[in-house]
């Protein structure tokens, strides 16, 4: 009877079961089953993969305390995405978890949703897409549940994340509608409450309107609860005051912040304090008090995560008070401290160099602002401005080197044999000594690190059983190795001979080399030897004239760069009168003695009229006197000026009166020394070189614009060239011309002497007639190939049956009797002979019979 009951009572609650996964029928059972599903299933996994989500993203993200923070914190990109690919896949489970809450136990009958939880469902999917950055999938979500659930609990959370939507949409204005709306007419819980108005701030802020934005933070750090978003919000109350210079208000915002303490995260707290000290004066009364509080700040250990900033702030504290080797110490200790902080690294970075720049050490200030760089993010404001400093630094680094190495070699060429010997004497004992030290200080070292390992457990448990616990072994072995195989890097093949190099170099170890720029790099054998040095001193004196040439322009181009983009006008003059010290070439004399003229009218010295009456007098005929004498000489379309002298070459480049572009451009060159229009002439005579004399020539003439201009638009221009077009156009293989009926671009040219200029016109001229006689549409031209010779070419033939079939109506047809020396070419081997000036092996290869 009781396996009856057992029985029955199964049946029943199978069907009671399988009447309740019913989502058609509205009924107690079927409400209840469903709503505990979704709740305790799917809903609650969902909510879990929801929030490791979030986590994952408040540990990966990291704000920028240097502008205004967000009220949320979420990094978000520029794209607007409309799928789940590549993105946290913590949300795609909550997505799908949420989808399919919605799928299995939605409830919706007569257009009714009878399941209370399917709510929750959408506003899960519609957060998840959210922090996916999904956000027109993710207001679909949120616009559902308040069109379809009149009576959820949900609606004003829903209504807040969709205005949150709204926002990242860069729909401000309606999201503010929306929300003074909804707090106008719906009962918001205080949490509910202290969000629209975060969010209604965050609004405010996009649309600049900090003032606003201030009001609204204020009611939300008041209703939230959430002692983290206290803390943002204060902060960031604190940071809208500063924008709009409010600096007591600020403090009192960040005040607020630091009141906090633990209470919210402590990297508000620490900014806070941070931000308070730049809000406050220095002064004499209160400059103990705030080295005090940047010190004590320094000193906590709880602080130690945040000690870059900490440093940052007690440099510029030292800058203030003009401790500037404190200040540098300080900078330095916030570079090694930065951790992921680009932003931080680029302004310690470029305070260095504004530093090392006041202190006209461009060459260390050029090192530091190629830092900067490296942490800005490019296509910038900042980038470009930054960029164009360094652009600047660059040919003053450059120079500068110059001047230094020249002056180095050409005063160890003047000292007596005796000088000589003792200077690198006494350089070979300070490398020792430096050598001896850095080896002491690695044999502590590695002793203070072996006795500490000894004092431990596992150093006492291993004394004496292991090769690497033994220092006097291990120090023996150590230098067997360097001894035999130098310093190696820890990578595969190691042995190999190549690997044999020097890992780091020391300064030191630079020696002159044989009258080159740069230095060779000393073995360790070599840089103890003075034979070494004293054989790399230059002993011809065709190279100490050549550095002595070498170093008159640099110094010329630095007086003229400091003159002219950084204002250093004593700098200026200084290189400029070292350039007239130092027996400089002819064309370096007179723009030199101009522009000290210049230097000394602008500085009000009575040098001025000194340098003026030597200009007038011994070079009374140059542009320079005439200047002098007549300043209107210069105004812009005068005959004279270089410009207009650019100008005319250029069109007789166009003219192909290549040779006279060539000797004219070289006048200039060096009439307009140190000119900026002078890398504009460099290029144009390369390019009529290229013309008139082939590829090698104009591959030389590039690189020498190049090299000598980096800065330049010309010089870059070149660079360029050289790495693009110059490869291209090295190819000097000539392609197959078989057969009548090949496709391609062909040419009929008749060769000329340049010397036969009118012969070439009349045939120009007679070949346009017959072309337009016969209704063709080709083109003719007279190029130059070089000096001697000249092609009058008609360009633009299908095939070479056209073109040989042309060449032959012209020579037996009795209107044209055109019978002059003519062969027809493919489009590219004529590109080929006109590069290379190669017409000979074109010829040759032609008559070679083909296999």
């Amino acid at each position: 009877m009781k396996l009856q009951y057992k029985i029955i009572l199964s049946a029943v609650l199978a069907m009671t079961i399988l009447s309740a996964c019913s989502t058609k029928k509205d009924a107690f059972i079927n409400r209840n089953w469903h709503a505990m599903n979704t709740k305790y299933n799917t809903l609650y996994n969902g909510e879990i993969a929801f929030e490791q989500g979030r986590e994952e993203l408040n540990a990966g993200y990291q704000d920028d305390y240097w502008e205004i923070l967000p009220i949320e914190r979420l990094e978000v990109t520029d794209e607007v995405k409309l799928d789940s690919e590549d993105n946290n896949p913590n949300f795609i489970i909550a997505e799908e978890k949420a989808t399919k809450a919605i799928q299995k136990h939605s409830m919706d009958i007569k257009e009714i949703e009878r399941n209370p939880q399917t709510d929750e469902a959408f506003l899960l999917l519609g957060k998840a897409r959210y922090f996916d950055e999904r956000y027109i999938p993710a207001l679909e979500a949120f616009n559902y549940i308040l069109r379809k659930y009149d009576e959820s609990d949900k609606l004003n959370e829903a209504n807040i994340w969709r205005e949150k939507v709204n926002i990242r949409l860069e729909n401000e204005e309606l999201a503010i509608k929306n929300l003074k709306r909804l707090m106008k007419f719906e009962n918001l819980k205080d949490q509910e409450y202290a969000d629209a108005r975060a969010m209604m701030a965050q609004a405010y802020i996009n649309l600049n309107v900090p003032d606003t934005a201030i009001q609204n933070l204020k009611v939300a750090s008041y209703y939230t609860k959430k002692n983290p978003e206290k803390g943002r919000y204060y902060y960031i109350i604190g940071q809208l005051y500063n924008q709009l210079q409010y600096k007591d208000s600020a403090n009192l915002a960040f005040d607020r912040v630091i009141e906090l303490n633990r209470k919210s995260p402590r990297v508000y707290m620490i900014n806070a304090h941070l931000q308070k000290i730049r809000n406050t004066e220095l002064t004499n009364e209160n400059r103990e008090e705030l080295f005090e509080y940047l010190t004590d700040l320094e000193e906590n250990r709880e602080n130690r995560p945040f000690l870059d900033k900490i440093y940052r702030q007690l440099a510029e504290y030292h800058l203030a008070t003009k401790s500037d080797s404190m200040a540098i110490v300080y900078f330095n200790k916030s570079l090694r401290a930065t951790k992921n902080e680009p932003k931080l690294n680029a302004l310690n970075y470029e305070n260095l160099a504004i530093y090392n720049f006041d202190l006209n050490e461009y060459k260390t200030a050029g090192a530091y602002y190629d830092s900067v760089l490296t942490n800005l993010p490019e296509n910038t404001k900042k980038y470009r401005s930054v960029k164009k400093k360094l652009d600047n630094l660059e040919d003053v680094v450059k120079y500068e080197n110059i001047v230094q190495y020249a002056d180095s070699v050409i005063t160890l060429f003047n000292l007596p044999k005796d000088e000589q010997v003792a200077f690198f004497e006494a350089h070979i004992a300070a490398l020792k000594k430096a050598k001896e030290e850095a080896e002491k200080k690695e044999v502590e070292r590695i002793s203070q690190g072996f006795a500490a390992f000894a004092a431990s457990k596992g150093g006492k448990e291993n004394k004496g059983k292991f090769y690497f616990y033994n220092i006097t072994s291990l120090g023996y072995g150590k230098n067997d190795f360097t001894n035999k195989w130098g310093k190696r890097n820890l990578e595969d093949d190691w042995r190999w001979s190549n690997k044999n190099t020097i890992s780091r170099v020391d300064e030191s170890n630079a020696v002159v080399a044989d009258g080159g720029a740069q230095g060779l790099v000393a073995s360790d054998e070599e840089k103890f030897s003075l034979d070494f040095y004293i054989d790399r001193i230059p002993t011809d004196m065709t190279v100490i004239d050549s550095l002595n040439t070498e170093r008159n322009f640099a110094n010329y181009q630095l007086g003229l760069i400091y003159k002219e983009k950084f204002k250093e006008n004593l700098l200026a003059a200084g290189k400029l009168e070292e350039v007239l010290k130092s027996n400089p070439e002819e064309r370096l004399i007179l723009p030199s003695k101009y522009n000290l003229f210049k230097i000394y009218e602008e500085e009000g010295s009575p040098l001025a009229a000194d340098m003026k009456t030597n200009i007038l007098q011994n070079h009374p005929n140059s542009r320079y006197a005439e200047i002098l004498l007549n300043p209107a000489a210069v105004i812009e379309g005068n005959t004279n000026s270089p410009d207009a002298h650019y100008d005319r070459l250029y069109k007789m480049f166009q003219e192909q009166k290549f040779l006279r572009v060539i000797a004219e451009a070289e006048e200039n060159i060096n009439k307009y020394t140190g000119d900026p229009i002078v890398p504009k002439f460099e290029m144009l005579k390369a390019n009529a070189i290229g013309r008139l004399q082939g590829f090698e020539d104009f591959k030389e003439a590039l690189n020498y614009v190049a090299l000598t201009y980096p800065n330049n638009p010309e010089g870059k221009k070149a660079e360029q060239m050289v790495a693009e077009q110059l490869p291209k156009l090295e190819v000097k293989e000539f392609s197959k011309e078989t057969g009548t009926t090949g496709k391609g671009n062909w040419k009929v040219v008749f060769p000329f002497k340049r010397t036969n200029e009118k012969e070439a016109v009349d045939l120009m001229e007679r070949l346009e007639n017959s072309i337009q006689d016969l209704k063709y549409r080709n083109v003719v031209s007279k190029d130059i190939y070089d000096v001697e010779n000249q092609f009058v070419v008609v360009h633009g033939f299908k095939s070479r049956d056209f073109a040989l079939g042309y060449a032959e109506l012209l020579k037996n047809n009795k209107d044209y009797r055109i019978s002059n020396e003519n062969f027809v070419i493919l489009s590219s081997n004529y590109k080929i002979i006109q590069v290379h000036k190669n017409l000979l092996d074109y010829k040759n290869f032609v008559l070679t019979p083909k296999p």
